[in-house]
Protein backbone atom coordinates (compact mmCIF):
# COMPACT_ATOMS: atom_id res chain seq x y z
CA UNK A 1 0.00 0.00 0.00
CA UNK A 2 -0.33 2.12 -1.76
CA UNK A 3 -1.13 0.28 -4.47
CA UNK A 4 -1.23 0.73 -8.57
CA UNK A 5 -3.13 -2.18 -8.98
CA UNK A 6 -5.79 -1.47 -11.95
CA UNK A 7 -8.41 -3.99 -10.44
CA UNK A 8 -11.71 -1.88 -9.36
CA UNK A 9 -12.85 -1.23 -6.07
CA UNK A 10 -14.95 -4.18 -4.72
CA UNK A 11 -19.01 -3.87 -3.97
CA UNK A 12 -20.31 -2.84 -1.62
CA UNK A 13 -18.56 0.64 -2.03
CA UNK A 14 -18.84 4.01 0.93
CA UNK A 15 -18.91 7.03 -0.90
CA UNK A 16 -17.49 9.86 0.87
CA UNK A 17 -17.81 13.43 0.39
CA UNK A 18 -16.13 15.39 3.60
CA UNK A 19 -16.12 18.78 3.28
CA UNK A 20 -14.71 21.65 5.95
CA UNK A 21 -18.37 21.88 7.42
CA UNK A 22 -20.22 18.48 6.89
CA UNK A 23 -19.58 14.86 5.50
CA UNK A 24 -22.17 12.96 3.38
CA UNK A 25 -22.00 9.27 2.91
CA UNK A 26 -23.64 6.71 0.70
CA UNK A 27 -23.04 3.25 0.25
CA UNK A 28 -23.10 1.45 -3.08
CA UNK A 29 -24.15 -2.43 -3.18
CA UNK A 30 -23.23 -2.92 -6.64
CA UNK A 31 -23.00 -1.36 -10.09
CA UNK A 32 -26.84 -0.95 -10.89
CA UNK A 33 -28.00 -0.17 -7.57
CA UNK A 34 -28.92 2.96 -6.62
CA UNK A 35 -26.76 4.66 -3.93
CA UNK A 36 -27.72 3.85 -0.43
CA UNK A 37 -28.19 7.47 1.31
CA UNK A 38 -27.27 8.20 5.01
CA UNK A 39 -27.61 11.56 6.48
CA UNK A 40 -25.53 14.04 6.63
CA UNK A 41 -22.84 14.26 9.35
CA UNK A 42 -21.45 17.47 10.89
CA UNK A 43 -17.68 17.39 10.98
CA UNK A 44 -17.21 19.11 14.15
CA UNK A 45 -19.75 16.54 15.96
CA UNK A 46 -16.93 13.89 16.05
CA UNK A 47 -12.64 14.24 16.59
CA UNK A 48 -12.01 11.93 13.80
CA UNK A 49 -13.45 10.82 10.47
CA UNK A 50 -13.13 6.78 11.58
CA UNK A 51 -15.18 7.81 14.46
CA UNK A 52 -17.86 9.11 12.49
CA UNK A 53 -18.03 6.67 9.96
CA UNK A 54 -18.50 3.89 12.83
CA UNK A 55 -20.93 5.80 14.89
CA UNK A 56 -22.95 7.41 12.16
CA UNK A 57 -22.55 4.97 9.39
CA UNK A 58 -22.48 1.42 10.36
CA UNK A 59 -24.21 1.70 13.07
CA UNK A 60 -27.35 2.57 10.67
CA UNK A 61 -27.04 -0.25 8.36
CA UNK A 62 -25.59 -4.15 8.30
CA UNK A 63 -24.31 -3.93 5.05
CA UNK A 64 -20.22 -3.71 5.49
CA UNK A 65 -18.55 -1.78 2.79
CA UNK A 66 -15.39 -3.37 1.59
CA UNK A 67 -14.12 -0.39 -0.45
CA UNK A 68 -14.45 3.50 0.28
CA UNK A 69 -14.08 6.44 -2.09
CA UNK A 70 -13.41 9.24 -0.24
CA UNK A 71 -13.67 12.68 -1.98
CA UNK A 72 -11.72 15.21 0.80
CA UNK A 73 -11.54 18.84 0.66
CA UNK A 74 -7.62 19.50 1.02
CA UNK A 75 -4.51 18.86 -1.36
CA UNK A 76 -3.90 14.84 -1.37
CA UNK A 77 -0.27 14.41 -0.72
CA UNK A 78 1.21 11.20 0.91
CA UNK A 79 -0.34 8.58 3.35
CA UNK A 80 -1.84 11.22 5.97
CA UNK A 81 -4.54 13.56 4.16
CA UNK A 82 -5.04 17.06 6.57
CA UNK A 83 -8.89 18.68 5.19
CA UNK A 84 -8.09 22.42 4.45
CA UNK A 85 -10.75 24.11 6.56
CA UNK A 86 -11.55 21.10 8.90
CA UNK A 87 -9.43 19.24 11.51
CA UNK A 88 -9.96 15.61 10.44
CA UNK A 89 -7.06 13.72 9.00
CA UNK A 90 -7.49 11.28 6.62
CA UNK A 91 -5.20 8.25 7.34
CA UNK A 92 -6.26 5.39 4.92
CA UNK A 93 -3.96 2.49 6.14
CA UNK A 94 -5.81 3.52 9.67
CA UNK A 95 -9.28 3.30 8.21
CA UNK A 96 -8.01 -0.39 6.37
CA UNK A 97 -7.07 -1.72 9.89
CA UNK A 98 -9.58 -0.30 12.14
CA UNK A 99 -12.50 -0.52 9.31
CA UNK A 100 -12.15 -3.17 8.18
CA UNK A 101 -12.01 -2.33 4.39
CA UNK A 102 -9.72 -3.96 2.01
CA UNK A 103 -9.24 -0.22 -0.31
CA UNK A 104 -9.55 3.24 0.23
CA UNK A 105 -9.29 5.83 -2.34
CA UNK A 106 -9.25 9.46 -1.82
CA UNK A 107 -9.22 11.84 -4.38
CA UNK A 108 -10.04 16.10 -4.29
CA UNK A 109 -13.27 17.26 -3.90
CA UNK A 110 -13.89 18.81 -6.16
CA UNK A 111 -12.41 16.12 -8.58
CA UNK A 112 -15.62 14.51 -7.43
CA UNK A 113 -17.62 17.59 -8.47
CA UNK A 114 -16.35 17.48 -11.91
CA UNK A 115 -17.08 13.55 -11.91
CA UNK A 116 -20.83 14.71 -11.24
CA UNK A 117 -21.07 17.65 -13.94
CA UNK A 118 -19.60 15.10 -16.55
CA UNK A 119 -22.84 12.86 -15.49
CA UNK A 120 -25.55 14.80 -14.31
CA UNK A 121 -29.20 15.78 -15.92
CA UNK A 122 -30.83 18.34 -17.36
CA UNK A 123 -32.99 17.90 -14.08
CA UNK A 124 -30.05 18.63 -11.89
CA UNK A 125 -28.88 22.08 -12.99
CA UNK A 126 -30.20 25.59 -13.78
CA UNK A 127 -28.90 27.09 -16.69
CA UNK A 128 -27.80 31.29 -16.00
CA UNK A 129 -28.55 32.74 -19.51
CA UNK A 130 -28.23 30.71 -23.15
CA UNK A 131 -27.52 27.32 -23.77
CA UNK A 132 -24.91 26.35 -26.13
CA UNK A 133 -22.73 24.15 -24.27
CA UNK A 134 -20.76 21.31 -26.44
CA UNK A 135 -21.56 17.92 -25.23
CA UNK A 136 -17.78 16.90 -25.16
CA UNK A 137 -16.01 20.21 -25.19
CA UNK A 138 -13.95 21.00 -21.65
CA UNK A 139 -16.09 22.72 -18.52
CA UNK A 140 -14.98 23.94 -15.42
CA UNK A 141 -17.07 23.75 -12.29
CA UNK A 142 -15.91 25.89 -9.33
CA UNK A 143 -17.65 25.93 -5.48
CA UNK A 144 -18.56 28.39 -2.96
CA UNK A 145 -19.00 26.60 -0.03
CA UNK A 146 -17.40 26.42 3.14
CA UNK A 147 -14.15 27.36 0.89
CA UNK A 148 -13.83 27.93 -2.76
CA UNK A 149 -13.57 24.69 -4.96
CA UNK A 150 -12.33 24.73 -8.56
CA UNK A 151 -11.81 22.12 -11.15
CA UNK A 152 -11.43 21.42 -14.77
CA UNK A 153 -13.05 18.81 -17.13
CA UNK A 154 -11.11 17.45 -20.57
CA UNK A 155 -13.04 14.60 -22.94
CA UNK A 156 -10.08 12.77 -24.52
CA UNK A 157 -9.56 9.05 -26.02
CA UNK A 158 -13.27 8.58 -25.11
CA UNK A 159 -13.14 9.66 -21.61
CA UNK A 160 -13.81 12.61 -19.13
CA UNK A 161 -10.61 13.81 -17.18
CA UNK A 162 -11.09 15.53 -14.46
CA UNK A 163 -8.56 18.29 -13.72
CA UNK A 164 -8.10 19.15 -9.20
CA UNK A 165 -6.38 22.48 -8.70
CA UNK A 166 -6.36 24.64 -6.11
CA UNK A 167 -8.50 27.75 -8.58
CA UNK A 168 -9.91 29.11 -5.58
CA UNK A 169 -6.78 30.48 -3.96
CA UNK A 170 -5.50 32.79 -7.70
CA UNK A 171 -5.64 37.14 -6.55
CA UNK A 172 -8.81 38.39 -7.14
CA UNK A 173 -8.56 42.37 -7.26
CA UNK A 174 -10.82 45.79 -7.80
CA UNK A 175 -12.31 47.42 -11.17
CA UNK A 176 -14.50 49.77 -10.30
CA UNK A 177 -13.96 52.81 -8.31
CA UNK A 178 -16.99 51.22 -5.94
CA UNK A 179 -14.22 47.99 -5.58
CA UNK A 180 -11.35 50.32 -4.66
CA UNK A 181 -13.24 51.77 -1.85
CA UNK A 182 -14.02 48.01 -0.82
CA UNK A 183 -11.24 46.13 -1.44
CA UNK A 184 -8.43 47.92 1.47
CA UNK A 185 -10.88 46.86 3.74
CA UNK A 186 -10.89 42.94 2.78
CA UNK A 187 -9.08 40.62 5.42
CA UNK A 188 -5.83 39.34 3.16
CA UNK A 189 -3.22 36.25 3.34
CA UNK A 190 -0.07 37.86 3.81
CA UNK A 191 -1.03 40.93 1.62
CA UNK A 192 -3.44 39.19 -1.25
CA UNK A 193 -6.73 38.93 -1.11
CA UNK A 194 -7.83 35.76 -2.89
CA UNK A 195 -10.83 33.93 -4.47
CA UNK A 196 -11.52 32.13 -1.43
CA UNK A 197 -11.24 35.62 0.96
CA UNK A 198 -14.41 36.59 -0.89
CA UNK A 199 -16.12 33.95 -2.72
CA UNK A 200 -17.28 31.11 0.35
CA UNK A 201 -18.92 31.83 3.40
CA UNK A 202 -16.18 33.44 5.35
CA UNK A 203 -15.49 35.55 2.74
CA UNK A 204 -19.24 36.28 2.27
CA UNK A 205 -18.90 37.87 5.94
CA UNK A 206 -15.45 39.78 4.94
CA UNK A 207 -17.01 41.52 1.60
CA UNK A 208 -19.70 42.39 4.28
CA UNK A 209 -17.64 43.59 6.59
CA UNK A 210 -15.68 45.70 4.30
CA UNK A 211 -18.56 47.04 2.49
CA UNK A 212 -19.63 48.45 6.00
CA UNK A 213 -16.04 50.30 7.03
CA UNK A 214 -16.91 51.81 3.65
CA UNK A 215 -19.70 53.46 4.13
CA UNK A 216 -18.13 54.11 8.19
CA UNK A 217 -21.36 51.66 9.43
CA UNK A 218 -20.87 49.76 12.31
CA UNK A 219 -21.23 45.84 10.99
CA UNK A 220 -24.34 44.14 12.49
CA UNK A 221 -23.61 40.40 10.75
CA UNK A 222 -21.02 37.83 11.23
CA UNK A 223 -23.12 35.19 10.09
CA UNK A 224 -23.33 35.08 6.27
CA UNK A 225 -26.93 32.97 6.65
CA UNK A 226 -27.74 36.53 8.43
CA UNK A 227 -26.02 38.78 5.43
CA UNK A 228 -27.91 36.72 2.76
CA UNK A 229 -31.17 36.53 4.79
CA UNK A 230 -31.33 40.01 4.75
CA UNK A 231 -30.48 40.70 1.40
CA UNK A 232 -33.26 38.45 0.02
CA UNK A 233 -35.79 40.56 2.78
CA UNK A 234 -33.94 43.92 1.45
CA UNK A 235 -33.95 45.10 4.90
CA UNK A 236 -30.00 45.74 4.78
CA UNK A 237 -28.42 48.63 2.77
CA UNK A 238 -25.06 46.95 2.98
CA UNK A 239 -25.99 43.12 2.74
CA UNK A 240 -27.78 44.07 -0.14
CA UNK A 241 -25.04 44.83 -1.74
CA UNK A 242 -22.95 42.72 -0.54
CA UNK A 243 -24.95 39.60 -2.06
CA UNK A 244 -24.73 41.96 -5.46
CA UNK A 245 -20.95 42.41 -5.49
CA UNK A 246 -20.58 38.79 -4.15
CA UNK A 247 -22.38 37.80 -7.39
CA UNK A 248 -20.09 40.31 -9.60
CA UNK A 249 -16.95 38.54 -8.28
CA UNK A 250 -17.96 35.54 -8.99
CA UNK A 251 -19.19 36.00 -12.18
CA UNK A 252 -15.89 37.82 -12.69
CA UNK A 253 -13.78 34.77 -11.69
CA UNK A 254 -16.25 32.12 -13.55
CA UNK A 255 -15.58 33.84 -16.56
CA UNK A 256 -11.14 33.74 -16.35
CA UNK A 257 -12.21 30.36 -15.65
CA UNK A 258 -14.02 30.21 -19.01
CA UNK A 259 -11.17 31.97 -20.68
CA UNK A 260 -8.38 29.16 -19.12
CA UNK A 261 -9.97 26.26 -19.63
CA UNK A 262 -11.70 27.40 -23.53
CA UNK A 263 -14.83 26.00 -21.46
CA UNK A 264 -16.92 25.78 -24.63
CA UNK A 265 -19.29 22.82 -22.69
CA UNK A 266 -19.85 25.30 -19.63
CA UNK A 267 -19.59 27.05 -16.50
CA UNK A 268 -21.05 24.89 -13.57
CA UNK A 269 -21.48 26.80 -9.78
CA UNK A 270 -21.97 24.09 -7.24
CA UNK A 271 -21.07 24.30 -3.27
CA UNK A 272 -23.48 25.29 -0.83
CA UNK A 273 -24.11 29.27 -1.63
CA UNK A 274 -25.38 29.21 -5.37
CA UNK A 275 -28.61 27.30 -4.53
CA UNK A 276 -29.32 30.15 -1.54
CA UNK A 277 -28.15 33.54 -3.61
CA UNK A 278 -30.34 32.14 -6.95
CA UNK A 279 -32.22 34.85 -7.27
CA UNK A 280 -29.35 36.86 -7.63
CA UNK A 281 -28.01 34.97 -9.89
CA UNK A 282 -30.65 34.74 -11.84
CA UNK A 283 -30.54 38.84 -12.54
CA UNK A 284 -28.67 39.72 -15.93
CA UNK A 285 -25.70 41.51 -13.47
CA UNK A 286 -24.01 38.19 -13.26
CA UNK A 287 -24.22 36.96 -17.12
CA UNK A 288 -23.19 40.80 -17.86
CA UNK A 289 -20.02 39.99 -15.43
CA UNK A 290 -19.41 36.40 -16.82
CA UNK A 291 -19.18 38.02 -20.09
CA UNK A 292 -17.65 41.43 -19.43
CA UNK A 293 -13.47 40.13 -21.10
CA UNK A 294 -12.93 42.18 -23.58
CA UNK A 295 -11.48 41.74 -26.48
CA UNK A 296 -13.37 38.13 -26.29
CA UNK A 297 -16.79 39.28 -24.90
CA UNK A 298 -18.27 38.10 -28.07
CA UNK A 299 -17.03 34.64 -27.31
CA UNK A 300 -18.17 34.74 -23.56
CA UNK A 301 -21.93 35.20 -25.10
CA UNK A 302 -21.78 31.60 -26.30
CA UNK A 303 -20.64 29.69 -23.16
CA UNK A 304 -23.19 28.18 -21.38
CA UNK A 305 -23.29 28.74 -17.38
CA UNK A 306 -25.31 26.69 -15.04
CA UNK A 307 -26.22 26.44 -10.91
CA UNK A 308 -26.01 22.39 -9.81
CA UNK A 309 -28.84 21.74 -8.28
CA UNK A 310 -28.26 18.45 -7.22
CA UNK A 311 -27.90 18.31 -3.40
CA UNK A 312 -25.61 15.47 -3.52
CA UNK A 313 -23.30 15.90 -6.81
CA UNK A 314 -20.46 14.96 -5.42
CA UNK A 315 -21.54 11.72 -4.28
CA UNK A 316 -23.44 11.31 -7.16
CA UNK A 317 -20.02 12.31 -9.28
CA UNK A 318 -18.15 9.14 -7.19
CA UNK A 319 -20.89 7.00 -7.58
CA UNK A 320 -20.76 7.10 -11.53
CA UNK A 321 -16.83 6.76 -11.12
CA UNK A 322 -17.83 3.71 -8.98
CA UNK A 323 -19.96 2.31 -11.24
CA UNK A 324 -17.95 2.57 -14.37
CA UNK A 325 -14.14 3.53 -13.59
CA UNK A 326 -13.08 2.95 -17.40
CA UNK A 327 -15.45 5.63 -18.58
CA UNK A 328 -12.98 8.03 -16.61
CA UNK A 329 -9.29 9.27 -16.26
CA UNK A 330 -8.96 9.41 -13.00
CA UNK A 331 -5.44 9.19 -11.58
CA UNK A 332 -5.39 6.81 -8.61
CA UNK A 333 -0.93 6.41 -8.20
CA UNK A 334 -0.45 7.78 -4.55
CA UNK A 335 -4.11 7.97 -3.95
CA UNK A 336 -5.42 4.36 -3.52
CA UNK A 337 -4.59 1.91 -0.67
CA UNK A 338 -5.77 -1.58 -0.92
CA UNK A 339 -5.07 -5.22 0.69
CA UNK A 340 -5.57 -6.42 -2.44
Amino acid sequence: MPSHETADPVFPILIGDIGGTNARFSILTDATAAPMELPNIRTAEFPTIDDAIRQDVFQKTDIRPRSAILAVAGPIQGDEIPLTNCPWVVRPKQMIAALGLEDVMVVNDFEAQALAIATLGEDDREALGPMNASPTASRVVLGPGTGLGVAGLVYAQGRWFPIPGEGGHVDIGPRSARDYAIFPHIETIEGRVAGEQILCGRGLVHLYTAICIADGVTPKFTDPKDVTEHAEAGSDAQAMETVDLFVTYLARLAGDLALIFMAKGGVFLAGGIPQKIMHALRQPQFRAAFEDKAPHTEMMKTISTFVVTHPRAALAGLAAYARAPSDFGLATRGRRWTTR
